[in-house]
C-alpha cells in the first residue's frame, strides 16, 4: 500500500471514529436520552422495532446503542480490534437503515443514505485491516495472547 493510500485510510479510520465516538458519548452522558422514539418511528420492520421499544427491552437497546457507538469510535480511534468491531458496527448501520422508510430514507437519499456509506467504509476497515494503519493493532498482535491463540489475531483485528 502506497504512503498516500495509508495516509487516507489512518485519517478516514480516525474520522469516522470521532463521527462514532461523538455520538455514543452524547448518548451516554444524556440520562434523557432514549432510542424509543427512534424505534417508534420506523417504517419498515415495524413489528420488529416497536418490540425493541417495549419497556421491557429499550434499557438493554439504549445501553447497546450508546456504549456501541462509543467503544466502536474508541476502536477506531486507537486502531484496536478494528477488524471485529467495524463488523459489528456494520451490522448496527443495517439495523439503523432498516428502521427507515424505503427507497427514500431521508428527504435527500433515494435508496443509498449515509448508513450504507458507513456500511461499507467499516467493511472496508475490516477487510483490509485498517488498525494496522496508524493504530495499535500491530502492537497488540505482539502480545503473549495473540502468539498462544494465532487464531485470534486474525478474527479480531
Amino acid at each position: 500500500m502506497a504512503q498516500f493510500e495509508k495516509n487516507t485510510l489512518g485519517l478516514l479510520r480516525i474520522t469516522l471514529g470521532w463521527l462514532f465516538f461523538y455520538a455514543g458519548i452524547t448518548k451516554v452522558i444524556d440520562p434523557a436520552w432514549s432510542a424509543a422514539g427512534y424505534l417508534r418511528g420506523a417504517k419498515t420492520f415495524v413489528p420488529f422495532y416497536q418490540w425493541l421499544a417495549s419497556p421491557s427491552v429499550i434499557p438493554v437497546v439504549n445501553f447497546m446503542n450508546e456504549w456501541g457507538l462509543t467503544l466502536l469510535g474508541i476502536s477506531l480511534i486507537l486502531g484496536i480490534g478494528v477488524r471485529f468491531s467495524s463488523v459489528l458496527g456494520a451490522m448496527l448501520m443495517v439495523l439503523y437503515y432498516l428502521a427507515l422508510p424505503f427507497p427514500m430514507p431521508n428527504a435527500h437519499a433515494y435508496i443509498v443514505d449515509e448508513h450504507i456509506v458507513y456500511i461499507f467504509v467499516l467493511l472496508y476497515f475490516a477487510a483490509h485491516r485498517a488498525g494496522r494503519v496508524w493504530g495499535l493493532e500491530e502492537w497488540c498482535a505482539n502480545l503473549p495472547l495473540y502468539r498462544k491463540y494465532p487464531n485470534l489475531r486474525s478474527w479480531w483485528g
